[in-house]
């Protein structure tokens, strides 16, 4: 019965996807007959996953015509800027992973989070407790915090208005704590996680500022908390920051 609930799922999935790719660049709307046209479907079945899809914004109505929905858009812009910037990125973590031998981790924010968009592994053995795609509460991590440092006042008071939930013994949960240790990131330029996220990591991060552009994103540095120290690396961390920001402002304006 799983299964068929799965293969039933499957088949939404793909009767969704028809429809979302019946149009193209120069369409002004389609009403539904011809939306079941194009993408081989009842027009039953087109009326009832439209409605689903208007709801859910990857659609909009316009009367008897339908465009492709903000959402869409929106998530566009969100795949386009991981692009640009892991290619900015990745040859500066290798280098980096390199010069310390640690697992390198490039992240960029997502509301109350952090999505990791790449990784180089470390030389040293520890595995890595964030992997490409993972999303990590942005209170609780070393990307997270050098983000938020350099995040709109009232973006920090939606982040620590909200209750910041414990990973670990050791994640900041108080909002004031946290504030004060934003301040310092922002002078001293990096973040630092001790077993916040992780009770067995240790880690540091720069954020990635493009001049003109502001966050793009941050890049880190994490190992084994038993003996990873953190200031040893944190000019290596800052100048990789900087370097990805000046490689990304060379290939135009940062959209995002």
């Amino acid at each position: 019965m799983r299964a068929e609930r799965g293969d039933d799922a499957l088949g939404v999935l793909d009767r969704m996807t028809c429809i979302l790719e019946a149009f193209d660049q120069d369409d002004r709307g389609l009403g539904i007959s011809e939306l079941a046209l194009r993408a081989g479907l009842p027009k039953s079945t087109v009326s009832r996953l439209v409605a689903t899809l208007v709801r859910q914004r990857y659609l909009e109505r316009d009367g008897r015509l339908i465009h492709l929905g903000l959402r869409l858009f929106e998530l566009g812009q969100l795949a386009e800027q991981p692009r640009e910037l892991r290619i900015a990125a990745l040859p500066v973590m290798t280098d980096l992973r390199n010069r310390t031998g640690e697992n390198v981790h490039l992240a960029i924010r997502d509301a109350r989070a952090m999505v990791c968009i790449a990784m180089v592994r470390g030389r040293g053995g520890a595995m890595p407790a964030v992997r490409t795609g993972t999303r990590v509460p942005i209170h609780a991590t070393a990307l997270g915090k050098a983000a938020l440092a350099h995040a709109a006042p009232a973006e920090v008071d939606e982040v620590v208005s909200e209750e910041l939930d414990a990973l670990t013994t050791e994640t900041v949960t108080d909002p004031v704590l946290l504030e004060r240790e934003l301040a310092d990131i922002r002078r001293g330029g990096t973040a630092v996680e001790d077993r916040e996220l992780d009770p067995d990591v240790r880690g540091i991060a720069a954020a990635v500022l493009v001049p003109g552009s502001g966050l793009a994103g941050a890049i880190s540095v994490s190992g084994r908390a038993e003996d990873f120290d953190a200031s040893r690396y944190a000019a290596d961390v800052r100048a990789a920051a900087k370097t990805v920001a000046q490689r990304l402002a060379s290939f135009g304006p940062v959209r995002g």
